[in-house]
This record gives C-alpha cells, structure tokens and sequence, in this order.
C-alpha cells in the first residue's frame, strides 16, 4: 500500500530550493532589476512638512471658560479630511494665485515627472476612462461631459497630494507635500496650514451665524406664542373669576369636613329621637306605661306632680281610717288626687308632643346638611375643573417662558462668546526647503526587492514544486506508492550515441553501473528464490522499456547467466532496430503457428538469446493469451537461467495484464519529470489487482542535481576505470 508522509522535513525544503534555485534566482533578480531601475529613473521628490497642533475644545458656558476634550479619533480623522478637502486646496490656490503662476511652477513640476510616475497615473484614471466609454456609449450624445475650471483642477492635484500623519502620542499633526521642486513643497504646505486654519475659522463663523439667526427665529416663534399663551390664560382667568379660586379652593375642604361632621351627628341625634318617638308612640294613651319611658320620667315637672299624687293618695289613706267616703274633707281630698292626675296626664301630653317636634327637628336639621353637603361638592367639583384649566394654561405659560428665556440666554451667550472663541489651531513649525529628496528611498527600496524577490521566488518555487506531479525522487516514489526504486538511469545527453547497448558498449559508464545495479536488486529480491522470469513494462510508451529490457539482459549475461530476451510488445517492435537482428520471423510467428522454435535468434554476447517480435499481427492480446506461450516460456525456463520480456504499455492495451501471470516478477518502468504519480498508481493498482509481483520501480532519465537529490555526490559521481560494479539502492 502506498505510504503517506507524515511531516515535512528541512532536508526536504533544501531539497527544493536547491533543485529549482534557477527559478529562486530569476525571480530575485527580475525583481531586484525592476525596482533598481525604477528606483534610479524615478524623479527625486522633495517633502515640505509643516508642523500643526490641533485640539478639539469645548465651550462651558459664560462662566466656565473652555475645557479640553480627551483624544476623539472621530475628531482627528475629520480633521485630517478637511486639512485634504478641495476648500481648502482652493484657498491655497488663490492664496497662491496658482491661476497665474500654473506654467511657471506646476507646468515645470509636470514636465519633471517620471515615465514611471506618468504610468501610474494613466495606469489610475484608466478605470475611469473605460466606465466613462461605457456610460457615453448608454447615454445620449445631447449630454455634457463636466468640464472642470482651472482652479478647480489645480485644487484637485494639490488635494491629491497632500499627506496628513499624526504625530503618535501628541496633539502635532504633520503636514506634508511631495514635490520635485522643492521651493514649491515648502510653500505648498506652509500655505496649506493656513488655509485649513482660515478654512475651520471661517466654517466657525459660518455655523455661528446660522445658529444665531435659527436662535433669533426661534425665539421670535416662541415669543408669539407665550403672548397668546398668556392671553389665553388671563381671558380664562377674567371669565371664571379666578381670582380667588385659590383661597375657594382652600376653604372648600374645610367646609366639606365640618359638614360631614354635623352631618353625622345630626343623623346620630335623629336616630335616637326616632327610636325614642316610636317608642312613644307605641305606648299611645296609656299614661302608666308611659312613665316607665326615662325621657318621660325622668322629666322634673312629671316628677313633682307624681310626688303630690303619691302625698295625696296617703292622705286618703289615712282619712279614710277616720271618715267616710262621703264627708266632706275626704271629698276634697279625692277631688285634689283627680286633679293632680289630669296634670299629670297632660305633662305627659306635653312631653310627648315635645319628643316629637324634636324628632321632627332633627330630621329636618338632617335633610338641610344633606342637602348642603351635596352643594358643597357640586361646587368643590366644579371648582377643581376650572383650577384644572386653569393650571393647563399656566403650565403652557411657564413652558414657553422657561423656552423662550432660556432660547434668549443660549442666544446672547453664544453671540458673546463666539465672538471671544480661541482658535484651537496653531501652526508649531513652518516648513523649510528640503535641501534632500524623500522620495525614491534607494535602501529601502532595495530591500524591500530583495525581500519580496527571496519570499517571492521562494512562494514561487514551492508552488511550481507543488503543481509538479510528476517522479523526481526515488524516496517520494517510494513513500507514496509504497515500492521499492530498483535503480535510477540518468537522463542520456549524448545525441550521438544510442543508450540501446550502453552496457555492451560503454561496460564503466554510469548508465552501466544503473543497469548493474538493476540486476542486483533482482537477484536480491528475494534471495531464497529469486524471479527467473521478468516482465519490463511501463505505464505509457516513450518511458524506455526497451532500452531497459535490453541492458539489464546484457547485465544479467555479463554475469555468466544464460539469458533469453524476448520482445513481448508484438503492436510496435524495436528489437530489430536497436539489435540490428531479422525481424522476419517472431514471438509473433511462433505464436500464431507459422514458425517453431528456430525464433530464437543468437545474441551479442555468447550466454544470450534473443526471441525477436516478428511480423506485427492482427489480434496481438489472443496470441499472448494462447497456451504456446506458456509451452515457450516453460520450455525456455529449462534452458536459460533468466527470461527477461519487453512488454507493451500497460494502460493503453491489455497485453501486459495478460503476460503478467506468466512471469515471476514485474518492473514498472517510469520517466522523471514526464510520469505522474497519478499514472504510476493506476499503474500500481491494476498490477495489483491482477496479482501481480511487483519487483519494484526503476525511473529513467533521471537528473540528480536538478531533482535535487542528496546522495548524488556520492551514487552519480563517475567511477574509476576497473572498479567493481556497484549495485543500487
């Protein structure tokens, strides 16, 4: 399975920039060249710098002077807006009379600007240009283009050049302006202090004079409507009497509370002689019982008469033990005791007729205060209505005179004190003639380049490295597809020579000691049994199969192995190219069965065969898919000790998936920098799928010190003549 890595190593960072550094240093230096030559053909401009000390201060009043406000950023940044606003640019100009003097000072400053300076600024209006292409070409012809006065145009380039910069920590703001005359910088912005301070002056008494004549109408406004306020007041006043309505209203409650009270006591009294009257009147004529009442007994005069009574009745008692009841002193005695009960009878007449013209009078002293009580709140409710009124139009009253006098004293104290308002604005330090430019910054410059050329070509680099799919490094190959790199073959620059037979030919070169070391990884591979049949194929042609194939047989032979090479790519042969053998009969011609085994041909070196393609056939995949092909293989394996097999590409065609199987091992060829990892995956899988011994990969054209790879001191050096052969990693 393939492997991931799991982090990045700095050997791995070194690794790209030391394969890519050509790409590192022409970055750097493109940059570095391009801002030199625009540092050094970039018109030198000189600042004017005029120091000013701003502080926002708010008035207290007539008698509370002036205080000064903590640091507002809102305040600040308005500030520095105005400072670059067109007004002002305009006071500058006419303070300048830049009108007149355009040809002799800013004419000379425009022919002064740099090639650099003119693109950007044709670079800046070009957006503009082109929406107002479109727009002239959606509106109407009939419309006017604005066309911009003079002094207009010279306010907008000197607005766009002003620069305003806090000093940090302090209430100094600096003032600045570029310009490559240096005379005109100074003056620019010692002018432009000043016009921003007469500018904020004039915009004070501007708002002073709106306030004050908003104030004035507001006040007239106010005024009007305390009159009518007040008229209102004293007409309401005049109609309803309401002169003494305040001591009414402070009596009423009074009169209100004692009549309550007699009230209750009169219903208290009109209680008791009601009860006592019925009383009475129950007992009617019967005067016995009507002296058991204690209103009746208890009344002196009843008293007296009960007493004679009670004598007399003694006194007849008393003569009737002496006389009879017709002598005379008893006569006159009885007649005594009649009278006095008439007497008495009529006392008790006249006590009940009195208990009920007391009845009588306190009901009707009850109905009276009843009656008053009700006049009494009808009028206590009719005057809380009008002092109701009357206390809504006073309110109105004291509402507008409270506004119109404080609108009065708000508009003579700002008439008096905008008139003695300090200016917040000082000019600290005038500017001088700058005798050095400030701008190019050469250094700075120069640094930023070089920084922006290393990081730049850096970003870049691992960017390319990043899009750059392809195999490079045998340990990436191996640690994303989990297969071991058999050997690497440098890329052959020699047009000349063929790389065909490089180790028949060429037995010390390096290109050898890769195919030796090819053929050592595969005797190695699995010493116990080590594959006598090897199938050479790759994921796409032009990948060097058959040069591969070739070399790692003439490898194999050198070390007296006796070695078949077959050509198992029957679709595009090449045997007979790089061999230089007869094609005329084949794997092919065996196969289909127009040949025996006479195909095999002799090779250049004595312990090597060579089976050869033949003619290119019709259905090339069912006559390697044929039992002749197996019957040849088994029956060369007891003749030779190694087979080695040229195959067709593997994802074009299915030939390579079938020989597969008939094979003890397979070598997935790729090319560096050509072959994707995505390619040799697929690769890989379908292999795998198949069951396939995957031996392992070998890259060819590999460039070591482009690749950046770091054992190519040692494995790429070119070895001494007579050395042993090395095998591969």
């Amino acid at each position: 399975m393939p492997i991931k890595k799991d982090e990045l190593h700095l050997r791995d960072i070194i690794r790209v920039v030391k394969k890519r550094r050509h790409i590192l240093l022409a970055f750097l230096i493109s940059v570095v060249a391009l801002v030199s030559l625009a540092t050094f053909i970039m018109t030198p401009l000189y600042e004017g710098t005029t120091k000013v000390m701003i502080e926002k201060m708010e008035g207290a009043g007539l008698t509370g002077g002036y205080s000064r406000d903590s640091y507002d950023p809102v305040f600040h940044e308005t500030q520095f807006q105005l400072i670059k606003s067109r007004a002002v640019a305009r006071r500058v100009v006419r303070g300048l009379s830049l009108e007149d003097n355009y040809d002799a000072i800013i004419g000379k400053t425009g022919q002064k600007a740099s090639p650099l300076r003119f693109l950007a600024v044709e670079l800046k209006a070009l957006p503009g240009r082109i929406r107002s292409l479109f727009s002239a070409s959606k509106e109407p012809k009939e419309d006017k283009v604005e066309d911009l006065s003079k002094e207009d145009k010279l306010a907008k380039i000197i607005s766009e050049q002003i620069r305003v910069r806090p000093v940090e920590g302090s209430r100094i703001v600096n003032i600045s302006y570029l310009s490559p005359n240096p005379e005109l910088a100074a003056l620019i912005a010692n002018t432009t202090a000043k016009a921003y301070i007469e500018e904020t002056l004039e915009m004070k008494l501007a708002s002073t004079r709106n306030s004050l004549q908003w104030m004035t109408k507001k006040a007239e406004t106010e005024a009007k409507k305390l009159r009518e306020s007040e008229m209102e007041l004293q007409r309401y006043m005049k109609e309803n009497n309401i002169v003494t309505i305040e001591n009414r209203m402070t009596v009423t409650p009074e009169k209100l509370s004692e009549i309550n009270i007699q009230l209750l006591r009169a219903q208290s009294r009109r209680k008791e002689l009601e009860a006592l009257y019925q009383k009475v009147r129950k007992v009617g004529r019967n005067y016995r019982a009507a002296t058991t009442v204690s209103a009746i007994s208890s009344d002196p005069a009843l008293q007296a008469i009960r007493a004679q009574i009670v004598e007399t009745e003694k006194n007849i008692m008393e003569l009737s033990n002496k006389y009879g009841p017709k002598h005379p002193l008893m006569v006159k005695v009885k007649g005594d005791l009649q009278v006095l009960k008439s007497k008495r009878n009529q006392e008790i007449d006249r006590l009940v007729e009195s208990i009920k013209n007391e009845y009588e009078l306190a009901y009707a002293n009850e109905r009276s205060l009843r009656s008053q009580l009700t006049n009494t709140q009808s009028e206590a409710l009719l005057l809380n209505e009008k002092f109701i009124q009357y206390g809504a139009l006073k309110r109105a009253v004291d509402t507008n005179r409270q506004l119109y006098d404080a609108l009065m004293l708000k508009l003579k104290e700002k008439s008096i004190t905008e008139e003695t308002s300090p200016v917040n604005l000082w000019i600290v330090e005038e500017a001088n003639v700058p005798m050095n430019p400030a701008r190019p910054w050469v250094a700075a410059n120069l640094l930023l380049a070089l920084l922006i050329g290393s990081f730049g070509g850096l970003g870049l680099t691992f960017f390319l490295e990043y899009l750059d799919n392809t195999v490079k490094d045998p340990e990436d190959v191996e640690e994303r597809l989990g297969l071991p790199v058999l050997t690497t073959v440098s890329r052959w620059r020699d047009t000349e020579k063929s790389l065909g037979q490089v180790v028949l030919n060429e037995p010390q070169s390096t290109f050898a000691e890769s195919y030796r070391a090819l053929r050592t990884a595969i005797q190695l591979s699995f010493p116990d049994c080590p594959p006598k049949r090897v199938l050479v194929t790759s994921s796409q042609p032009e990948e060097g199969k058959t040069t591969t194939a070739v070399n790692l047989a003439f490898a194999l032979a050198r070390s007296d192995n006796r070695v078949l090479l077959i050509e198992g790519d029957l679709r595009k042969p090449r045997f007979h190219k790089t061999l230089k053998i007869n094609n005329a009969r084949g794997l092919s011609s065996y196969l289909a069965g127009a040949a025996d085994s006479q195909i095999v041909q002799k090779g250049p070196l004595p312990q090597m065969a060579i089976i050869p393609a033949g003619p290119i056939p019709p259905n090339p995949s069912e006559l390697l898919a044929s039992t002749r092909m197996k019957q040849l293989l088994d029956a060369m394996s007891k003749e030779f000790d190694f087979i080695i097999c040229d195959s067709p590409p593997l994802l074009p065609v299915a030939d390579t998936r079938i020989l597969c199987r008939l094979f003890d091992g397979v070598v997935l060829l790729s090319k560096s920098g050509v072959t994707t990892y995505d390619i040799l995956e697929r690769s890989r899988k379908q292999l795998a799928d198949i069951d396939a011994r995957i031996l392992g990969v070998v890259i060819n054209g590999f460039d070591a010190q482009k690749s950046g790879y770091y054992h190519q001191d040692y494995y790429y050096s070119e070895k001494p003549k007579n050395s042993p052969a090395v095998s591969g990693n």
